[in-house]
């Protein structure tokens, strides 16, 4: 009679897959997250779109919104999955790296929109405070959605 043998190699695959329950929390931290980057970042553009410190001159639905919606509710999400799945495979040292080089990269952009056409900044506006401004933007993210995995 032939006896099946179970492969050393089958076994280790098995115990090194996440159960559903680990997967869903990961994505249910991922969600939330994204979400609350996007309100936090809507209602960061609100504020200092309020207080004239800069404007968005071509926006769609002028006529009803002050900011522009398609970059927080499309651009933000896309841009927050982006960072929490690359920030999610470096190591700590390179995380703190990472985020200042993606803080650099959005002073440059909004210096590029304002050339653009899409953004303006008030005569009192220093592209510093944008640098500070997404780098703790972005700690506070990343807090965030590890705040959400341990729960």
């Amino acid at each position: 009679m032939n006896t099946a043998k179970h492969s050393k190699k089958w076994n280790l695959r098995l115990s090194q897959r996440k159960p559903f329950s680990a997967r869903s929390k990961h994505f249910s931290a991922y969600i939330s997250t994204i979400l609350f980057a996007s309100w936090i970042g809507t209602y960061l553009d609100l504020y200092f779109v309020g207080i004239q410190l800069y404007s968005f001159p071509i926006r769609p639905y002028s006529n009803i919104f002050t900011i522009n919606i398609v970059f927080t509710l499309i651009g933000l999400p896309i841009l927050t999955t982006f960072f929490l799945y690359f920030i999610e495979k470096m190591k700590t040292w390179k995380k703190g790296i990472f985020i200042v080089t993606i803080s650099l990269i959005m002073m440059l952009s909004e210096k590029q929109s304002e050339a653009i056409g899409w953004f303006a900044h008030n005569e009192q506006w220093e592209h510093s405070y944008s640098f500070f401004g997404y780098l703790l933007f972005m700690t506070i993210i990343w807090k965030f959605y590890r705040w959400m995995s341990s729960i």
